[in-house]
């Protein structure tokens, strides 16, 4: 028998319900269900078939994940190996699909919702907002197990003063906030710290950078914690283009009198319809 097939599935940050339809699909449909319980919620298992066998991940490195996929390859079996947040960030992904490719496996990756998605929607906060932000840096600390590339530090990328999601560092939040005020945002500059964002004991905290080091201490979030950083977090009064009376597109003419109004004002750019 030939034609296994592994699929790499994101769970999302943790609440059960926030998997996709595609996900859950792919799950439900596995022989095989590889997951870390130490980061995923166990209520993902509740779309595995009664007779898919149960693989926990959380103590095994990729050499005992391997049996599983030359299994799959041999045996013609359906794999989901599960990860938290979207497999894209941070997931150890790339050298899995290499090997599965090598055994000749058939790969799809589903996406799920990333951490830093899930902390924005709980402080209801907008990433991108007009004449504010329009750029999100996700990136993390550097020094730890992982080297950094050159050129990729906090502090240089804080130079941009965009929004900031950083993940993997509040062990170091002394270090994060040095770097980030070295780099150029304001003390005063609103951070968002959110520990195990979508899980029954999330917390969600709100402080200025200039508190984000003694916050993160106080509260004891050394593990599971991702900060949001930039004017974006507080910013109001300002409008996008894309609901403005006076902005046309293919499916609605804009009035003239708010048209002219708005090309006197200062230029959003491309992107304020939102992410599509």
């Amino acid at each position: 028998m030939s034609g296994g097939k592994v699929t790499f599935v994101g769970a999302g940050p943790g609440a059960a319900d926030l998997l996709t339809f595609r996900a859950a699909r792919a799950i439900a449909e596995a022989d095989v269900v590889i997951w870390a319980a130490s980061l995923v919620h166990p209520g993902v298992l509740d779309h595995a078939r009664a007779d898919a066998e149960i693989v926990d991940s959380a103590q095994l490195t990729i050499e005992g994940v391997l049996p599983y996929y030359r299994r799959a390859a041999r045996e013609g079996l359906r794999v989901a190996r599960v990860h938290s947040g979207d497999p894209s960030l941070w997931g150890a992904v790339q050298e899995q699909l290499d090997r599965c490719r090598d055994l000749g496996l058939e790969t799809e990756v589903v996406p799920g919702v990333s951490s830093f998605s899930a902390a924005a929607a709980l402080a209801q906060r907008e990433l991108t907002v007009p004449e504010v932000a329009q750029t999100v840096i996700l990136t993390r600390l550097g020094g730890g197990k992982t080297p950094m590339p050159p050129g990729e530090d906090v502090q240089r990328l804080a130079g941009h003063g965009a929004t900031m999601a950083v993940f993997l560092s509040a062990a170091r939040s002394r270090r994060l906030q040095e770097e980030l005020l070295a780099g150029g945002y304001p003390p005063q500059t609103p951070c968002v710290v959110a520990h195990r964002a979508t899980w029954p004991d999330e917390l969600v905290v709100r402080c200025r950078l200039d508190e984000l080091a003694v916050t993160i201490r106080t509260h004891r979030l050394w593990k599971h914690t991702l900060v949001l950083v930039g004017p974006a977090l507080a910013a109001a009064g300002t409008r996008s283009h894309l609901y403005h009376p006076g902005h046309f597109h293919g499916h609605r003419r804009a009035d003239p009198a708010a048209r002219r109004e708005l090309r006197g004002a200062p230029e959003h750019g491309p992107g304020e319809a939102g992410d599509q």
